[in-house]
């Protein structure tokens, strides 16, 4: 384990030594996508700890109930709103603007405040279906995080309890798969980490 750790924390220096060497590309935009509970919010803290930059989560873009229909679920990269976040996120990231979004509270099936960000030089979007073929050609840098099966389902169990980790297991990882295979998003990244 200790030797994973040490090869993440070198793939880390090596992320942001390239974010700082290419920053005078603003702004540049890092994508971390990847398995649920593999570590994508905890790898875009650190980085937001050890550079100076934003994080937009892409948890605030999953799809309203309106929007979930049997025929856009069945689509391989649907559950997100990406057309949403191409258009309040990332296209005014990627035109050096400021961002004004509402994000949506899974919890309470509604919108929240509306969050603004600056203009960034950096900004890491985290969260599965960051690097949806609609999105990806906005990045400087692609990250993909992944975990075992086993390994996952443990940290959602503690995470989010027992009988939601069923939800996870019938129905939000089987999406997620076929998203990562029928795209190959493992294999577009420049970086992939195993937590």
């Amino acid at each position: 384990m200790m030797e994973n750790a040490e090869k993440i924390a070198v793939q880390i220096a090596e992320i942001i030594g390239r974010m700082e060497q290419e920053s005078g590309k603003v702004p540049f935009l890092v994508a971390v996508d990847g398995r649920c509970a593999s570590g994508k919010t905890t790898l875009a803290a650190k980085l937001k700890r050890l550079i100076a930059c934003e994080v937009v989560h892409m948890d605030h873009f999953f799809l309203p109930p309106e929007m979930r229909t049997a025929k856009r679920l069945e689509t391989p990269g649907e559950n997100v709103d990406h057309e949403r976040f191409l258009q309040e996120v990332l296209l005014p990231l990627h035109r050096g603007e400021e961002v004004s979004f509402r994000p949506f509270d899974c919890k309470k099936g509604d919108f929240g405040e509306v969050i603004r960000l600056e203009k960034q030089k950096i900004c890491v979007i985290e969260g599965t279906y960051a690097c949806h073929g609609s999105l990806r050609e906005y990045y400087n840098l692609c990250i993909f995080m992944d975990v075992s099966p086993q390994e996952q389902m443990r940290r959602i169990i503690v995470r989010n309890g027992e009988s939601a980790a069923e939800s996870f297991r019938s129905k939000w990882i089987p999406l997620e798969e076929r998203y990562f295979e029928v795209f190959d998003i493992a294999g577009m990244c420049d970086y992939r980490f195993a937590t």
